[in-house]
Order: C-alpha cells, then sequence, then structure tokens
C-alpha cells in the first residue's frame, strides 16, 4: 500500500515538474515571438517565407519594373526640391514622435492636407512614394515615423492599434495650422492598418476619406498566418499567450488590434486596394474589409498580379487616376 501511495506521489511529482516546464517553455517562446514581432529591435521583417500565389505574368513583372524605376527616379527629384521639415509631436503615452512636413506654399488656399503612412518596420521615407504624388497635386503632405519605427519613441511597433491615437495628434497638428483642412490618410501595409484602424475612432470633420493599400484584416490574422508560416507552428496555445505578453509589455493584445472590427464602424468614405499576387496579406482580406464597412461611400481596387505593396506599380497612372477620381470629391 506504501509502495503504491510514494509511485502515486512521485508520478504527481513528474507531472508536476513536467506542466512547470511547459507553461515555463510557453512563456519563453511567447516572449520570443513578442520581441521578434513586434520588439523595435525584432527580426520580423526578415521575411524568406510566403503565402502562395499565382506568380504575376512577365508583362506585369516588366510594367512593375519600369515603374518601380520612376517612382524611384520621382521620389530622388521630389526629396531634392523639398527637402521638408522635421516634425515633433508628443504622443498621449508621452513617447516623442517625429514626422516630416512637405509644405505646399503655392496650393496652400485649397486647405488639402495628406497624411501618408508607411508599412511594418519602415520609417517616413516608406510611404514617400504616396508624398510625392499627393504634394505634386497640391496636397500639404505629412509623412510621420509610426511609433518605434525611423526617429519615433517607443520599444515596440504599433502595428496600427496604438498608432491609431497618435494619429489623431497628427490630425491636431494639421489643424493647429490649418483649421479649415480637408484631411485625406492614405497608408501601405501597416499603414494601412493604421489608416482603416484610425478610421473607426471619432475623427473631426476635416478628416474627409481614408485610402487603405494592401491591409490585414486584424493583428491576429496576419500573426497568425505568419507564425504558421515561419514557424509551422498553431495558433493555439502560443498566440493566445503570446497576446497576453504583449498586453502586458506593450499595451495591447493581438486580439483588440482589429482593423476589420475598426472598418465597421467607420462612416466616412473609404477606397481599399490589393494586389491578387499578395503573398504576405492575402488578397481576401480586401474583399472582408469592404463589405464589413458600412454605407455606399466605398470603392475597391484590385492590381492583377501586383504582390504586396505593388499596386502602384502594376496600375501606373490608373491607380493615382482612382484614387484622385475617388477623394476629389470629398475634399471640395
Amino acid at each position: 500500500m506504501k509502495t503504491k501511495a510514494n509511485t502515486k506521489k512521485k508520478l504527481l511529482i513528474a507531472a508536476g515538474v513536467v506542466v512547470v516546464a511547459l507553461a515555463a517553455a510557453l512563456v519563453f517562446i511567447s516572449n520570443y515571438l513578442v520581441n521578434y514581432a513586434i520588439g523595435r529591435s525584432g527580426n520580423g521583417g526578415d521575411r524568406e517565407v510566403a503565402l502562395e500565389v499565382d506568380a504575376p505574368a512577365d508583362s506585369v513583372e516588366a510594367v512593375m519594373e519600369d515603374n518601380r524605376a520612376a517612382y524611384k527616379s520621382k521620389i530622388d527629384t521630389f526629396t531634392k526640391e523639398h527637402p521638408g521639415r522635421d516634425v515633433i509631436l508628443t504622443a498621449d503615452d508621452g513617447l516623442t514622435l517625429h514626422g516630416v512636413y512637405y509644405a505646399n506654399a503655392e496650393t496652400a488656399d485649397t486647405h488639402r492636407w495628406a497624411l501618408v503612412l508607411h508599412g511594418y518596420r519602415s520609417d517616413y521615407t516608406g510611404a514617400l512614394q504616396l508624398a510625392a504624388p499627393y504634394y505634386e497635386a497640391g496636397y500639404q503632405v505629412i509623412a510621420p515615423d509610426l511609433r518605434a519605427c525611423g526617429e519615433s519613441e517607443g520599444d515596440y511597433v504599433g502595428m496600427g492599434w496604438l498608432d491609431r491615437e497618435d494619429i489623431l495628434r497628427w490630425i491636431d497638428f494639421i489643424l493647429a495650422d490649418d483649421p479649415q483642412a480637408k484631411i485625406v490618410i492614405h497608408g501601405i501595409s501597416m499603414g494601412a492598418a493604421t489608416t482603416m484602424m484610425t478610421a473607426g475612432e471619432s475623427t473631426p470633420d476635416n478628416v474627409k476619406a481614408f485610402v487603405e493599400d494592401c491591409g490585414y484584416t486584424s493583428v491576429w490574422d496576419i500573426f497568425s498566418s505568419e507564425l504558421q508560416l515561419r514557424f509551422g507552428l498553431p495558433e493555439f496555445p502560443i498566440l493566445y499567450t503570446a497576446s497576453g505578453v504583449a498586453r502586458l509589455r506593450a499595451g495591447y493584445s493581438f486580439t483588440e488590434a482589429s482593423a476589420l472590427a475598426q472598418v465597421a464602424r467607420c462612416e466616412k468614405p473609404m477606397l481599399f486596394i490589393h494586389g491578387t499576387a499578395d503573398d504576405f496579406i492575402p488578397y481576401e482580406m480586401m474583399d472582408t474589409l469592404y463589405n464589413a464597412k458600412p454605407g455606399d461611400n466605398k470603392a475597391e481596387l484590385t492590381a492583377e498580379g501586383a504582390g504586396h505593396g505593388e499596386a502602384m506599380y502594376a496600375l501606373g497612372d490608373s491607380y493615382w487616376d482612382t484614387v484622385f477620381d475617388f477623394i476629389t470629391p470629398y475634399m471640395a
């Protein structure tokens, strides 16, 4: 009897040790993933895997190559002729935020402004392909460094969720300069998610329209996809515990950071853009987001054969023709 009791006790101890070891391993992995994915110095931007998508036709590749070169030349010219002015703001949580303001003195009386937002782990220079066309169209342009990117402070990338509150501060900056401002917010990738997440907030009437280019439905959805692609791991239980770690360390959970939920609250105009060959953020997410947006003040633009962030290269002039055709009536 005593032997059986001792054996049972040993088994319980062994089971307890295994549980503790598994829990410790789970916490370790979750911390690693949080640092990897959203830590300022994490390696989440180094991507060697991809979703399975149909390769673009050679003709599309050739068009994108030519347009990419044309954009590079345009951006080089733009930055030489218009170096911009550094602007510093303080976020609601005390972080210092940096951006570059491209003042367009000749067209200031139109009161048209564009906030252009870069993608994951980039900085304001990653939105210059947006800044230059808006400037040429007579807009005042601000290109922020999103938090934990470029010269903006922060230990953790906001993935659009924390950034949405920072964008409200940039809107305040614009209105302090120009109370009659008419503002469009246009973002790519994480900047697109930021755009959509901002769209779900209460914004001043001066904010007239939103343009999102290849944004994701939610942080949970994109990290779940990446967890499987990069590490071959299921979302349960790792993503659940990692989300909790993110809540403690970065101030937000992956579950709450939903562009989809925010878009469903947006009553202002929004243009959705996505490439069919996006191997990072699935093309299908565009329809999901579009369908969630209430009202009929919305439109979609599909770029056949375009990869992630390549819609403007695949579509050429028609990209900007569509953007301005959509937003101009609301900017009058």
